[in-house]
C-alpha cells in the first residue's frame, strides 16, 4: 500500500499541525502491511521566521519518503501566506505527477491543503481522507476586511464544498466543528479524532502538590503571537494590574509581536519577558519551571468552535492553567481539566477574577493524560485512514 500524505507542516517544524501529522505517520507505519510506503510532501521548516532549524529537503528511511518544498520568504500576512502555499502546491503537483498511490491524505487548517489533496485525488481517481483543523470559511470574516470577505468568502465556500464532497472520510479535530459541517454536508461521514498529548509531555513527571517557588509567580505562554491569539489586547493590561505580583514569560513569534512589544514599551512594563520560539526539550523545561500556564484566543465568533492543541500539552504538565477562551474550548476545559480558570477572551476583569480561583500548585491529571494520549488517538485514526482505501471512488 502506498499513501500520499500532504501536510504543510511536518517535523521538525514547530506547529500543532507538524506535531499531529508526525505522530500520525508513526502510527500509520505501525499498522501498514509490510512493503508499504508513505510519501510525505511538506515544506522546509517555516512556522516562525525567528526560529531556524535545518531539515533535509529529501529524506528516505524504512518505507517513509519525506520531500520538503522550499518556500519564499514570508511572514504572517495573507499575501505572504498565499505565496508560500502556491510554492508548496506547485511542488506537490510536480512530485506527484507520475506517482502511483492507493490513497491521498491531506491535513488542512487554512482549507487550501484540503483542496490540493482533493485535486490530486480526483485527477488520479483515488480515495481521499481529509483532516480538517479549522473552519477557514468561518474564520476569514474575523481576520480580513469586509471588502475582502465579501469578495473571497463565496470562492472559499465553493472550494470547501468541492473538497469535502470529494472526500470519502473527513476528520474534524474539534467537536465544536460538528454543527457547522454536519448541517452543510449531511450525507458526509465524519470522525472526531482530536489533538492529543505527545509522549514528550506524558514522560514529564509533575511534582505533586509542588507550591509556587517564589513570591513572584511566573506565568508562561508559548505559541503564536498573532491576531487569532490577541495577546496584544490582554497581556499589557494584565501585566500592569499584576505588577509586583506576577511576572510573565512569553515565547513565540507572529504577526502581532511588534504591536505587543509596542504596548509593553508604552506602559513601561518590566514584568513581561518576550522570548523567541525554542525547541520542545527546552520548552518542556520552561513549562516545568513555570507556576501558571497561560492561554488566550481573540474574541472572535470563529473561535467559539476551536479546541486549541495547547490545552493538551499544558494539562499534561500538571501546572495551573489560566485560559481566556470561550465556546467549545471553555466547555472542554471545564469538563476535563482540573485546576484551570477560564475567562472570556479580552476581558480584563474576568481574567483578574478568575486568577484568584487557581491553586498555585502542580498536580497530576492522570485521567486526562490517559484519555487524550496522542499515541492512542493517532493509532485509532491511522486505522480509519487505512480502511478508507476500500472506499469507492466516484
Amino acid at each position: 500500500m502506498r499513501i500520499l500524505f500532504l501536510s504543510f507542516y511536518y517535523a521538525p517544524d514547530l506547529s500543532a499541525g507538524s506535531f499531529r501529522n508526525t505522530a500520525l505517520v508513526s502510527a500509520l507505519k505501525d499498522q501498514l502491511p509490510s512493503g508499504s510506503q508513505i510519501d510525505v510532501i511538506t515544506t522546509l521548516p517555516s512556522r516562525y521566521a525567528s526560529f531556524n532549524i535545518d531539515a533535509p529537503q529529501n529524506e528516505e528511511v524504512d518505507g517513509l519518503i519525506v520531500k520538503r518544498a522550499a518556500l519564499p520568504g514570508h511572514k504572517s500576512g495573507m499575501l505572504d501566506q498565499s505565496r508560500a502555499f502556491t510554492a508548496f502546491a506547485r511542488e506537490a503537483l510536480r512530485l506527484t505527477k507520475s506517482g502511483e498511490y492507493d490513497l491521498v491524505y491531506a491535513s488542512s487548517s487554512r482549507l487550501m491543503t484540503a483542496v490540493l489533496g482533493a485535486y490530486i485525488a480526483r485527477r488520479k481517481r483515488l480515495p481521499l481522507y481529509l483532516d480538517i483543523r479549522d473552519i477557514f470559511v468561518d474564520t476569514i470574516k474575523d481576520v480580513l476586511s469586509r471588502k475582502l470577505v465579501w469578495a473571497l468568502k463565496p470562492l472559499f465556500s465553493v472550494l470547501e464544498r468541492w473538497a469535502l464532497q470529494r472526500a470519502q472520510m473527513v476528520n474534524l479535530v474539534s467537536g465544536g466543528f460538528r454543527q457547522y459541517f454536519e448541517s452543510r454536508y449531511p450525507s458526509k461521514q465524519f470522525s472526531y479524532f482530536t489533538n492529543g498529548i505527545d509522549q514528550e509531555f506524558i514522560s514529564v513527571k509533575p511534582d505533586v502538590a509542588c507550591n509556587a517557588k517564589t513570591d513572584l509567580p511566573e506565568v508562561v505562554y508559548a505559541g503564536n503571537f498573532g491576531e487569532g491569539q490577541g495577546l496584544h489586547l490582554i497581556i499589557p493590561q494584565l501585566a500592569k494590574h499584576f505588577d509586583g505580583r506576577l511576572k510573565f514569560k512569553l515565547l513565540g513569534d507572529g504577526g502581532r509581536r511588534s504591536q505587543l512589544e509596542g504596548a509593553l514599551r508604552d506602559q513601561k512594563l518590566t514584568n513581561v519577558e518576550l522570548l523567541a520560539p525554542v525547541n520542545r526539550n527546552e520548552l518542556i523545561e520552561i513549562y516545568r519551571q513555570a507556576d501558571v500556564l497561560f492561554l488566550h484566543l481573540n474574541d472572535y465568533d470563529a473561535f467559539l468552535k476551536v479546541l486549541p492543541s495547547k490545552i493538551f500539552e499544558y494539562a499534561a504538565i500538571g501546572k495551573p492553567i489560566w485560559a481566556g477562551v470561550s465556546g467549545f474550548a471553555a466547555e472542554f476545559i471545564n469538563e476535563h481539566v482540573t485546576n484551570a480558570a477560564v475567562f472570556h477572551p479580552c476581558s480584563l476583569q474576568q481574567a483578574i477574577d478568575s486568577f484568584e480561583e487557581l491553586e498555585l500548585v502542580t498536580q497530576h491529571r492522570t485521567e486526562f493524560v490517559q484519555t487524550f494520549s496522542r499515541e492512542r488517538i493517532m493509532q485509532n485514526m491511522a486505522a480509519g485512514i487505512i480502511q478508507t482505501r476500500e472506499s469507492k471512488v466516484p
